[in-house]
């Protein structure tokens, strides 16, 4: 099988080359020869390279950014994904995309006003342009008509690039206190849990008799995420303990303490409630979901691992 794969200078793309190299022939454009914000550009590409599956985990991820920015991210994030769907549909070939958490308003509750997590089915009202310009490129996948499988995943971080994680792993250096958001609930979403679902699920595609038939039966709209849910503060918290007991940090520990959302103002409203429901995901496919905070684990202790290889060096 041969696989385009999308936005590897990305965490995500990063990390699904180093999955799937073992499992397929990747075709692994920089963003010179493929740049999903020249449109023209793209259908050319494709047609060029001819794969037998196209991954797209790239995207325009500054969500406060987008709010001033609002033509580059719907290009990259509705327009791209249109045309990457219409050409998948041309070939006769199979996308899988990737989207967020950010395509929900965070309202979602039961009549105790607890959080209550979304299902794929759950109306979609983003509070922001970047959830908002995802929402069309997953509407514009579904519309076209092409094989697909759209996963919606949230709070993605890994060892590489800028998130979540490694500024608290930074900050934690740095400072004595530490004052994180505790109203905002989710679930962390590392990049070597989500490669290695893709992985299950490709291996699954390319076992399977008719890959027509399996296309028709698993197409669709997917949540994406460990098992269990958290808030930013928290998440915080297991950063720190895990990454001390790893050696990934030798000074004193930073006081972490929660504060409300209206503390910390961004250009770019968040939803309160990303909680995403999994069980469509599990039954489809059969995969064993992991725990947040045991995938938080298994990230360190990688990075953990390449600390102790490079100082062997």
């Amino acid at each position: 099988m041969k696989i385009l794969l999308t936005g590897t200078s990305g965490q995500l793309g990063r990390s699904l080359v180093k999955t799937l190299q073992d499992v397929a022939e990747l075709i692994t454009p920089q963003r010179a020869e493929l740049d999903l914000s020249d449109s023209a550009s793209i259908a050319p590409y494709i047609q060029q390279c001819q794969p037998d599956l196209i991954i797209n985990p790239a995207a325009y991820t500054a969500v406060d950014l987008a709010e001033s920015e609002s033509e580059l991210a719907y290009r990259v994030n509705g327009e791209a994904p249109r045309i990457l769907a219409r050409e998948a549909k041309h070939l006769g070939i199979g996308l899988i995309h990737f989207s967020t958490d950010y395509v929900f308003d965070g309202k979602k509750s039961d009549a105790n006003g607890e959080n209550t997590p979304y299902t794929e089915d759950d109306a979609c009202a983003p509070l922001n342009i970047y959830g908002a310009s995802k929402l069309a490129g997953e509407k514009a996948i579904v519309d076209s008509g092409c094989s697909h499988l759209i996963f919606r995943t949230s709070w993605v971080y890994s060892d590489f690039g800028k998130n979540f994680l490694l500024t608290i792993l930074r900050l934690a250096k740095e400072k004595t206190e530490l004052n994180i958001v505790h109203d905002q609930w989710g679930t962390p979403s590392s990049t070597l849990f989500l490669s290695d679902v893709v992985k299950q699920i490709l291996l699954q595609l390319q076992q399977a008799q008719s890959a027509s038939v399996w296309w028709q039966a698993h197409q669709g709209i997917y949540h994406l995420t460990p098992e269990g849910f958290t808030n930013w503060c928290e998440f915080s918290q297991h950063i720190v303990a895990h990454a001390a007991q790893l050696g990934l940090l030798n000074t004193a520990l930073p006081k972490i303490q929660g504060i409300p959302s209206s503390a910390y103002p961004t250009p770019a409203q968040r939803p309160k409630n990303s909680c995403l429901d999994k069980n469509k995901l599990r039954q489809e496919f059969g995969i064993d979901i992991q725990n947040w905070d045991r995938a938080l684990q298994s990230c360190l202790q990688a990075m953990a691992s390449a600390r102790l290889s490079d100082t062997a060096r």
